[in-house]
């Protein structure tokens, strides 16, 4: 029953089967202590994952000696191995879990070579991309080749209706996509301002990961909205606005007032109306669909924004150079993730989050926000942007953090930092709880997507991304 339960997580298509599952949690509370290191480590994962309270300290200890070391013996449990180094992506800060990453990856790499090749295969993949930190429905596609490719299974009706899943979902995400290029061409924005990013097909994909589901389908449209006005704002601060320009639209926003840009030019001024539109019109939506209005905050975030934006202006107009700290800390807002975020909130119809002060959620992120953000950031500095042809200066947290620490590993450093960051996403998602599970779900979507994102290859191409495009959406 729980490798069924896991077989329908990994094809996304748990969703048909919730009272199902939830009634399978009972079993997995009395696995847990199987001494089988499969049979325990796959009821934590689960559990974890659904939000109920499961000590890793506790499953791990029958597989460890006192100095907390795993038993040798486990080296060639396969099967257990990759379980466990599944489970390992789940740690909210347990050292046990960070020994049972480094066991689980050391064994499973040493072992690629002496395995079937199908089986090996999926081993390199789980190794490269793991479950926990991957696209869920670019794994769905890659679990079924698996399940396909098995001698003896019995699969075969979750391995059809996965595939009438992937069908209908890409069928909507080309519609949604059709719908967005109209939105963007009937704009015009890319035509005013040459200089700024087009790139709908990615803007799109955030949107697509981030909020899955076909009951999403709107709100996936109208976030794209939001990500893309973001961009040609960042494009205007780093590429077309002198700073007195900057200053004044920054202004602008906070007024909220379409009649107060007259002073800023015109390519200006219609980024300034499209955003304005935008956002009245996402407030609109919330209040018709759960009696919300949330307009105050939603200004409230862009001109947070705003705000960052002007701050890195500054830094360059006056040569300041920030310390790592400070430029990491405004690149958390400046990364735009808190204010999709603070827009997916109301649109999810989040009551509790209205009767929050706008500054709550603004300038006081909730950890849930600023940890994706923090991650989006930093694999953002360890990578390149090349293929974007963007010629402004934004700086880097790598080119700081190497300036104050010359014999530092500086991707080794912020590759520690990203660790600590999914650890707590992690803790919100799965320990505190603090936000419902859609929106959480949001969150952990919006890190997964972070390194498909940046992660450039020798020929400054994103392959994944390449791939996991082709498979939803092309």
């Amino acid at each position: 029953m729980i490798a069924t339960v896991d077989n329908l997580k990994r094809l996304c298509i748990d969703h048909y089967f919730e009272e199902e599952i939830e009634s399978a949690m009972g079993v997995c509370i009395s696995l847990v202590h199987s001494d089988d290191l499969h049979d325990a480590t796959l009821p934590f994962r689960l559990m974890r994952e659904t939000g109920h309270d499961v000590s890793a300290d506790d499953v791990l200890r029958r597989f460890t000696d006192s100095a907390g070391e795993f038993s040798l013996a486990l080296s060639k449990d396969i099967g257990g191995l990759l379980s466990l180094h599944d489970m390992s992506h789940l740690d909210i800060g347990e050292e046990s879990l960070h020994k049972a990453k480094k066991f689980s990856t050391k064994h499973l790499a040493s072992a690629i070579r002496d395995l079937e090749p199908g089986l090996a295969t999926y081993v390199r993949q789980s190794l490269d991309h793991p479950y926990h930190l991957c696209l869920t429905q670019y794994k769905a596609r890659h679990h079924l080749s698996y399940l396909q490719s098995l001698p003896n299974r019995n699969t075969a009706a979750m391995e059809e209706l996965a595939i009438a899943e992937f069908q209908l979902n890409k069928m909507q995400h080309q519609k949604e996509m059709a719908e967005i290029k109209r939105w963007w061409m009937e704009l015009g924005l890319a035509q005013e301002i040459p200089v700024a990013r087009d790139q709908v097909l990615k803007w799109y994909t955030w949107s697509m990961t981030i909020l899955q589901g076909p009951s999403l389908s709107r709100y996936r449209v109208e976030i794209t909205k939001i990500i893309a006005i973001a961009y040609v704002v960042d494009d205007i601060f780093d590429l077309v606005g002198t700073l007195d320009e900057l200053s004044l639209f920054t202004k602008a926003i906070k007024v909220w007032d379409i009649a107060a840009d007259d002073s800023l030019p015109s390519c200006i001024r219609s980024c300034y109306k499209a955003l304005y539109t935008v956002t009245n019109e996402m407030s609109d939506i919330s209040e018709k669909e759960h009696g919300l209005n949330p307009i105050n905050h939603l200004r409230k975030a862009w001109e947070v924004l705003f705000d960052g934006f002007m701050v890195e202006a500054k830094w360059l107009a006056t040569n300041q150079v920030p310390t790592a700290e400070e430029y990491l800390r405004n690149g958390v807002v400046t990364s735009g993730v808190p204010l999709a975020f603070v827009n997916i909130l109301f649109l999810l119809g989040h009551h509790h989050a209205a009767d929050m002060d706008a500054t709550e959620l603004t300038d006081h992120i909730p950890p849930a926000i600023s940890s994706a953000a923090k991650i989006l950031r930093l694999w953002d500095d360890m990578g390149s942007a090349q293929d974007e042809g963007q010629e402004g200066l934004d700086g880097s947290y790598r080119e700081l953090y190497l300036m104050e620490n010359p014999a530092g590993d500086a991707e080794e450093h912020m590759k520690r930092l990203i660790a600590r960051e999914w650890a707590e996403l992690n803790r919100e998602c799965f320990s505190r709880r603090t936000f419902s599970d859609s929106f959480s779900q949001a969150c952990l979507n919006a890190a997964r997507m972070v390194s498909v994102m940046y992660s450039y290859d020798k020929e400054q191409r994103l392959p994944v991304l390449e791939d996991y495009m082709r498979m939803l959406l092309i």
